[in-house]
């Protein structure tokens, strides 16, 4: 993947250039899945977080979890869950936005005061096209999708996982990028896009080391 290409990855619709990784250990927590699927979402988060060379943790000491996964199947099942209104600033009309727009999913970022990811929510109605698909692959795209900050329009007609036999992996590039992203050496947070000429760079010199 050449630079040109990582780049559209983080370049929002509006034209600016935003990567974000996360600073802080990620705590996830599903809601509305059953203990096999629940198990295969945590080993999700856990294959991409050990992916990125980051950390996963028991607690948050602020916010208890801060990668917050509901399952469900209707929007305003979303108004019912305790305190998720304070979280979410806004969200009697964001739910009015997305059942209207007949939207399956949705993520929404918090940042730290300095840029990095500071929480994530990830809103999934299970309509029938996300409930046909294997839990695998749903927790996989899920994993990915919030482990770094993508512009609005990284996946769009395409994803970031891919087949092989019957196993659905994370594509090696996007892996890659991830990985390269989460490099010591690499900001937390990136608003230039001369950014993506340094993850290339690191990917190459990862790709020359293997």
């Amino acid at each position: 993947m050449g630079p040109g290409e990582i780049e559209a990855l983080f370049t929002r619709g509006d034209g600016a250039y935003l990567f974000a990784r996360w600073g802080r250990p990620i705590v996830p927590v599903v809601f509305g899945v059953n203990d096999a699927s629940l198990a295969v979402f945590k080993g999700a988060f856990e294959a991409v977080v050990a992916l990125a060379g980051h950390r996963m943790a028991e607690t948050d000491p602020e916010l208890g979890a801060n990668l917050m996964v509901f399952c469900f199947r209707d929007w305003q099942e979303l108004l019912a869950v305790p305190d998720l209104g304070r979280l979410v600033p806004e969200l009697e009309g964001l739910v009015a936005r997305l059942a209207a727009a007949g939207a399956n999913q949705y993520r929404i970022f918090r940042f730290e005061a300095g840029g990095a990811i500071r929480a994530a929510f990830v809103f999934l109605r299970m309509d029938e096209a996300l409930a046909a698909m294997p839990a695998e692959t749903l927790a996989l795209a899920q994993a990915v999708q919030t482990v770094v900050l993508w512009s609005d329009r990284a996946f769009d007609g395409t994803s970031p996982l891919a087949r092989i036999g019957e196993r659905v992996i994370l594509r090696p590039d996007i892996g890659a990028v991830i990985r390269a992203g989460y490099d010591r050496v690499m900001p937390e947070v990136a608003r230039d896009a001369s950014h993506a000429l340094r993850l290339a760079a690191r990917i190459a010199v990862a790709g020359q080391a293997s």
